[in-house]
């Protein structure tokens, strides 16, 4: 099967989103609806926002981070083109590497696909070294899921430390039924 070509039948994956320049929840939101609004993407679960410190690069505004689970009928590949033509749509620039950014789509897992590819890796080779992706991927990810107790503790030992600069910002109720968010 072509990377590319769409899967037989849906794959639940996890999308960690982030933005830190401009109305940064109304970003959030925005690639989230862009995302529902595609018939081959279901938006599952929507995590809290946590506005976190800016790791790496750190002479820039504190961002605001999410995640969600989705099911698509889209391979791995296929799903990260149409994450980075939103990002695109939303006014996305990579000046600087872990810089500035009006929103950032990340691909964290795709069901149980394990990649190292030119353009994609899977699971996301730094998610477990970053606070503030696992804390929201905790509030989305599946019960079921093999990375569900470590991502747990993850989360849960960063929100408790304090250090590692994440705070719940807001929780936002997702209703997939009708695409539309309730604060």
């Amino acid at each position: 099967m072509d990377a590319l070509s769409p899967f037989n039948s849906p794959a639940y994956a996890y999308v960690a989103l982030g933005s830190n320049v401009g109305d940064r929840q109304q970003l959030l939101l925005q690639a989230i609806q862009q995302l529902s609004g595609r018939p081959d993407i279901e938006v599952l679960r929507v995590s809290g926002v946590y506005e976190t410190d800016p790791v790496g690069y750190t002479d820039q505004p504190p961002f605001l981070n999410m995640a969600i689970a989705v099911r698509t009928t889209l391979s791995p590949l296929a799903l990260l083109h149409v994450l980075l033509d939103t990002e695109q749509q939303l006014g996305r620039v990579r000046d600087i590497r872990w810089g500035p950014r009006t929103i950032d789509l990340d691909l964290l897992l795709y069901a149980d696909v394990v990649m190292d590819g030119e353009e994609l890796t899977l699971p996301h080779p730094r998610m477990m070294e970053r606070s503030f992706v696992l804390v929201p991927l905790g509030d989305v990810i599946e019960q079921s899921h093999p990375l569900k107790e470590q991502v747990a503790a993850a989360a849960a030992s960063a929100l408790q430390d304090g250090k590692e600069g994440i705070m719940l910002w807001k929780i936002i109720n997702w209703h997939s039924e009708s695409g539309h968010f309730v604060s």
